[in-house]
């Protein structure tokens, strides 16, 4: 049993690494020429597109790849000569940079939608696909993370504490509310889930649901307990039997 707790950032995170580098006005500018000339870029070519020294220019491409909008590789010299290193080039990643405060991953939303559509049995309406699908994804979700956490039998607290999270990387601002309950303090899939609530929360409680199957936290249950300007789901242990709270 491992207790290693380790998350990769979150997509917000990542989006205000990007944000804060592009922040620097000459780094932008090297990251407006890169995407503009829709070509592989040396150090030398990126200094002299924004009008800057080499030295200066790989400081800033440094810290373009570092975040993650800029990737590297070596090509070979003009010609095929061998003679000499090989030159470093620049070239922009498929990363898109998107900040909402609070957050939302319609983009989710949007893959399990799609999925379900793209599945849908002849004996399924669309609202039943759209829910298998977003079990399914949960419960892949689940046991991606229970495979690389290890963490062994899993009582109530233990669950909800890896439950918290997941759920903190996907937008949900879970918070205890007590040892046995995880109340998510935000909806990441709003305002869609306003317009199609049934639909939207089923899909949210059975991804939910989902990933708990996939954890393996049997001692933890997914809850319908809507609330205004919250997820319509809470975790709780699952041998609670007090009513959600919606205050």
């Amino acid at each position: 049993m491992t207790s290693d707790m380790s998350q990769p950032a979150s997509p917000a995170d990542a989006a205000l690494d990007s944000l804060s580098v592009l922040g620097e006005g000459t780094r932008r500018q090297i990251f407006a020429f890169i995407r503009r000339a829709r070509q592989p870029v040396t150090r030398e070519e990126a200094a002299a597109g924004v009008g800057i020294s080499r030295k200066l220019a790989a400081f800033h491409l440094d810290k373009l790849v570092d975040v993650g909008l800029l990737r590297t590789r070596y090509v070979s010299p003009a010609g095929g000569r061998k003679v000499g290193r090989q030159p470093k080039v620049y070239e922009p990643t498929d990363s898109p940079i998107q900040v909402s405060i609070p957050e939302r991953r319609h983009e989710l939303l949007a893959g399990l939608l799609l999925q379900a559509v793209l599945t849908e049995g002849d004996d399924e309406s669309a609202a039943t696909a759209a829910v298998r699908t977003a079990r399914q994804h949960g419960h892949e979700l689940g046991g991606q993370d229970r495979a690389r956490l290890r963490p062994g039998r899993l009582g109530a607290e233990r669950g909800l504490t890896l439950c918290e999270h997941m759920l903190d990387q996907h937008g949900f601002e879970p918070t205890r509310q007590a040892p046995d309950r995880l109340r998510l303090r935000n909806c990441p899939f709003h305002p869609l889930s306003a317009q199609a609530p049934d639909l939207v929360c089923g899909m949210n409680h059975a991804f939910l649901t989902g990933y708990l199957q996939g954890l393996q936290a049997t001692a933890v249950q997914a809850v319908l307990a809507p609330h205004p300007g919250e997820c319509c789901v809470q975790l709780q242990h699952a041998q609670s039997q007090d009513p959600p709270k919606t205050g």
